[in-house]
């Protein structure tokens, strides 16, 4: 199983200006820098937590049908899912009816129940893609409010502590406050 960004979010979990209130800022001089830092942190968060926080639009690719028809999905949370497509080994493209599977988003981690396989043969590889939109929503306040914190703290230590060492010695990328703000929200991870 693959998974393909199709279009990244089109709101970050904080604004420029919550960001530069959060840290007394009154120019514009490190726009730029605090901009990139706000979309960095958002990474890290959904790296650390295996949680999207904005809406985003992903393509996950399969090889086969699974036997039983459920499909764990690799993302979360999963709002909706966008299409379920096939392809033969002529590369000729089924879509799905939506009637023919079901989403479980509420399930950690998400499924896909296929009600009925289609029986047409897949192509040799990646011939099943399903199309999801993935995130807690398409607005900042989506985004449970620990997890927006646990940004804001990312972005203001980066942004005090610019070009200084890793935060610890054991490898790991949060300040331990930060960590502690996201280990209730980390996904176990799939083997």
């Amino acid at each position: 199983m693959s998974q393909f960004l199709l279009a990244g979010p089109t709101v970050e979990p904080l604004s420029l200006n919550e960001v530069k209130e959060w840290l007394r800022i009154e120019t514009n001089r490190d726009d730029d820098i605090l901009s990139a830092l706000i979309v960095s942190a958002r990474l890290l968060v959904e790296q650390t937590t295996r949680r999207l926080l904005a809406s985003q639009h992903w393509r996950i690719v399969l090889d086969a049908w699974p036997v039983d028809g459920v499909i764990v999905l690799p993302l979360a949370p999963v709002l909706a899912i966008d299409a379920v497509r096939s392809r033969n080994p002529s590369g000729d493209v089924s879509i799905l009816n939506s009637a023919s599977y079901w989403l479980q988003p509420n399930s950690d981690p998400p499924t896909l129940q296929i009600l009925a396989i289609p029986t047409a043969p897949l192509s040799v590889r990646s011939g099943v893609e399903i199309d999801v939109t993935a995130g807690y929503g398409a607005n900042a306040a989506a985004v449970p409010d620990p997890l927006r914190h646990a940004t804001r703290l990312l972005v203001a230590n980066w942004y005090e502590h610019r070009g200084d060492a890793a935060f610890g010695q054991d490898g790991t990328q949060c300040p331990p406050a930060v960590a502690a703000i996201l280990a209730p929200y980390r996904r176990a991870r799939l083997k």
